[in-house]
């Protein structure tokens, strides 16, 4: 007998809703609704479009409603940061801030004259960034916080909505800056420096806990009467890595792709030392109770203000004639380090690398293609260099890197398995998703284990494994290394 989930994936530039069937070991996704998540401006202020996002969730659930197939369990997730203030009637109290918003640096300013940021990392195991939601809240007017009777993070407000229960799931939390994951509670201290008013932070719940049906109402309209709403991993990322095609005992690593560059992997532990602080490694709960222990680098931001240049320029090329360009340029001519504090701000990048190779001695890029070679190949360099700091810390052997987000670029995958030197496997599409549908059918008895959610995840989507296959690579790692501008 089939059993059915929705997961409600929010993403901070789209949104959808999904359809998850689990049937005799195999499970299959399917999108039912897509949507964007466009920022409102008001005046100057940047405000998410709650109400539009919410009507779009709840819209794709009366089109699953509509195929009168009796589903088991929704649950949402979402990015990180971001937050909901509710009054005691459930209202939401608007405008709902963006992590980008101006008043963010601000409240970073306020936060960090109270509380170091060495005393936060000690206290989080998060690198402070900006943005976050202790520097949100450092920001927030009193006022708005004395009529708050609860404060969720994105997808924990929207399982709210749902529910009418209110209850943080420990993945968002850890991304907070508010939680202790040694501990595993709120950190009282930084409630305070916050000066929050108490009880405004419900609950605490892992990640597979039943938080009740759909509200009455809703149930009906949506012809989801049987459903339960499941906290899963409520960030996306924890939910994307529960849904990993592991094999048991394996030895991995995963990177995301994006703008900026995220690697990782699973301990048991949180490790927060003198040594993780300074190489910029973030510790956020998983399932299970597990730390997805991560450092975030610079990304294809450096692709794409290399384009934007271009196109200012009257320059614009096509992103598979870019990539051919590239490919046919001579390998290892230049590099860079990506991790230079020029390549993190926005602004003529392809003259930023040009003065980067001429500081360091080398060859100047001058053609698209060359200088595209230089940041794919330095970016693949530079994805090792985080690779072999993750195996000293945690003192594990990664014999296998996971790809999140495949990007779409075969060029810097398979430059990526070469640097790293490990075989490189493209993850499903669709990973978060996978891994809300799975966390919900282990929360509900469909699954007895992690281990054996993962084998359906093997046995019901393909993957695709690159093998490294050039040496060249190591001399050009030593070479990165020692780059030093003057």
């Amino acid at each position: 007998m089939s059993k059915f989930y929705v997961a409600c994936d929010l993403g901070a530039e789209s949104g959808r809703v999904l359809l998850g069937t689990l049937n005799q070991g195999t499970l299959t996704i399917s999108e039912v609704r897509r949507f964007q998540n466009v920022p409102l401006t008001e005046k100057d202020s940047l405000q998410w479009n709650i109400a539009q996002l919410y009507e779009e969730t709840l819209a794709g659930l009366r089109a699953i409603g509509d195929f009168e197939e009796a589903v088991d369990g929704v649950s949402c997730d979402s990015w990180p940061a971001d937050y909901l203030l509710f009054e005691a009637d459930s209202t939401l109290i608007t405008p709902a801030y963006h992590h980008r918003d101006s008043r963010t640096g601000e409240g970073m300013q306020k936060v960090l004259s109270i509380v170091p940021r060495e005393t936060l990392y000690e206290e989080t195991g998060i690198i402070p960034t900006p943005g976050n939601t202790l520097f949100q809240l450092g920001a927030e007017k009193p006022r708005r916080l004395a009529r708050a009777r609860h404060l969720l993070p994105v997808a924990d407000a929207f399982n709210y909505l749902l529910t009418g229960v209110p209850r943080v799931e420990m993945s968002l939390a850890s991304a907070t800056q508010l939680y202790n994951p040694v501990t595993q509670t709120w950190s009282d201290r930084l409630l305070k420096a916050a000066e929050l008013p108490p009880n405004l932070l419900p609950a605490l719940v892992p990640a597979g806990t039943e938080l009740g049906p759909l509200r009455g109402e809703m149930a009906k309209i949506n012809g989801l009467e049987d459903a339960r709403v499941i906290a899963t991993c409520s960030h996306e990322s924890a939910a994307a890595l529960a849904g990993l095609p592991i094999r048991p005992a394996e030895g991995w690593a995963y990177l995301r792709l994006g703008p900026w560059a995220t690697m990782g992997t699973q301990i048991a532990q949180p490790i927060i030392t003198d040594a993780t602080y300074e190489q910029n490694f973030s510790n956020e709960t998983s399932y299970g109770g597990s730390i997805h222990f991560s450092k975030q680098t610079v990304g294809l931001w450096l692709l794409e203000e290399c384009r934007r240049f271009w196109k200012e320029k009257d320059r614009e090329i096509d992103d598979t004639l870019l990539s051919h360009l590239a490919g046919s340029a001579p390998p290892f001519d230049s590099l860079i380090n990506p991790a230079d504090p020029r390549f993190q701000t926005p602004g003529d990048m392809p003259l930023k690398i040009q003065a980067f190779c001429r500081e360091t001695g080398q060859n100047v890029p001058r053609k698209p293609g060359p200088i595209i070679r230089c940041v794919l190949e330095s970016l693949a360099l530079q994805c090792r260099k985080t690779l072999q700091e993750i195996e000293e810390i945690t003192g594990r052997e990664v014999a296998r890197l996971y790809l999140l987000n495949g990007s779409t670029n075969a060029l810097l995958n398979h430059f990526i398995a070469n640097a790293v030197r490990r075989p490189l496997v493209v993850a499903p599409a669709d990973t978060a998703a996978i891994g809300n549908v799975i966390v919900q059918a282990l929360a509900l008895g469909h699954l007895e284990s992690l281990d054996q959610a993962r084998e359906v995840v093997r046995n019901s989507f393909k993957t695709e494994t690159l093998v490294p296959y050039a040496t060249a690579w190591d001399t050009a790692f030593v070479r990165l290394l020692q780059l030093r501008p003057a």
